[in-house]
């Protein structure tokens, strides 16, 4: 049997951030992964799968020391950010409203998990696990035991499971989950655009769902169209070239003429873990929580938690085992978590209808944020992981 402080389950970007971080601060990490990422390559083309990374996202890559590798591959900065049901009433977000160079970045997800394991690969400490799954899971009397595929046995004092919304150690853990099924689905389309690189990102809201525009490097984009799964379903069994006309009928015309380049689709569900943890054994990520993606929000969140628990365990300095240092890992992360999961719920579920008065009155209310002034600039900095969201007494709507 192979003794480690800690084994973490899942190598993708938040498990990987949390290996890496456990095992800077000192400790002997164990990272088990059934697939590793493919070595970048600037001929490859860009996966469906890209995230919108906050500033407060690049200050835990930056600590971790992996932001310069993910930035020597590929991203797109983004200043802007516009969303909007009746054109007239848009919402504008810029960089300027927080004093930033960028809103944030617009990364293809295996590349920031690619950025960490080039750093996973070489950090003292650390062992790789992969591609390896996992047998069996089981309790000591010092912590866990995991059985891996080639008969390995890792044991650990922390288990920590970062393996996705089916997660199986939060199921170990008999940690429960409160869970629904949004009824609709959501599909990724790259895209070719005849306009160059754009520094924005917007969402237009239409009744049936919203329809969204991340910029990609060079003349490319990652479109997001919402709707029934019905609708999804017909959508996604089309060729390209039918696919683009429907994109031309049912996206904005400040999208421009584009060539269909990869499509995939995905439902939308809600799930939030009953807790954290339980007899060492804590979970963040996706296996604690997952958002509708209707602000890209969810792997912010996701590293939110990694910048949690490493900081709870580095203070707790030799008692990092104890169980209070998780108990400080849930207060921080469960209520910010529910607060997000909960904002996005009520925008989302606010435009999913076309009743006359509702459309009026939420139009009106897009029109009034707008013009909030401060109060729109603190909103953004909450959203985009700043701590502490202050409203001045002296603020006053325009």
């Amino acid at each position: 049997m192979k003794q480690y402080d800690i084994i973490v389950v899942g190598g993708g970007m938040v498990g990987a951030a949390t290996a890496l971080g456990l095992a800077r601060q000192g400790k002997t990490v164990a990272l088990v992964e059934r697939i590793a990422p493919e070595p970048f390559d600037a001929n490859q083309p860009m996966d469906l799968r890209v995230s919108a990374i906050s500033p407060a996202s690049v200050e835990l890559l930056n600590s971790l020391k992996v932001w310069d590798s993910i930035r020597s591959m590929r991203l797109c900065p983004y200043r802007r950010l516009e969303t909007w049901e009746h054109e007239d009433c848009r919402i504008r977000f810029s960089n300027d409203n927080i004093e930033l160079d960028h809103l944030g970045f617009i990364v293809e997800n295996r590349l920031i998990q690619l950025g960490f394991w080039q750093a996973c690969e070489s950090q003292e400490g650390l062992t790789l696990y992969c591609p390896h799954t996992i047998t069996s899971f089981s309790g000591t009397e010092s912590g866990h035991k995991v059985v891996l595929d080639n008969g390995s046995e890792l044991h650990a004092a922390l288990l920590v499971g970062a393996d996705g919304a089916n997660s199986r150690v939060r199921d170990y853990a008999k940690i429960g989950v409160t869970a629904w099924d949004y009824r609709q689905h959501c599909m990724l389309v790259n895209v070719e655009t005849e306009l160059p690189q754009q520094d924005v990102t917007w969402q237009w809201f239409t009744p049936s769902g919203p329809r969204s525009f991340l910029p990609l490097p060079g003349h490319q984009a990652s479109l997001v169209w919402y709707d029934s799964p019905e609708r999804i379903r017909e959508l996604t069994a089309m060729d390209n070239t039918a696919l683009k006309q429907q994109i031309v009928t049912y996206f904005p015309q400040e999208l421009g003429e584009i060539t269909v380049i990869n499509k995939g689709a995905f439902p939308l569900t809600r799930r939030h873990a009953q807790r954290y943890h339980h007899h060492q054994v804590v979970i963040l990520g996706d296996a604690a929580h997952t958002i509708n993606p209707l602000a890209g929000q969810g792997v912010n969140l996701g590293f939110k938690d990694v910048d949690a628990l490493l900081d709870e365990v580095a203070a707790a300095g030799e008692r990092w085992r104890d169980n209070q240092v998780l108990e400080n890992y849930t207060r921080r992360r469960r209520t910010d978590n529910l607060l997000m999961q909960t904002g996005m719920d009520v925008f989302y579920a606010g435009f999913s209808n076309d009743i006359g008065p509702l459309k009026l009155l939420r139009n009106i209310g897009m029109k009034f944020a707008e013009n909030s002034g401060p109060i729109k600039e603190q909103v953004l900095k909450y959203a985009w992981g700043y701590r502490k969201l202050v409203f001045s007494t002296s603020n006053k709507a325009c």
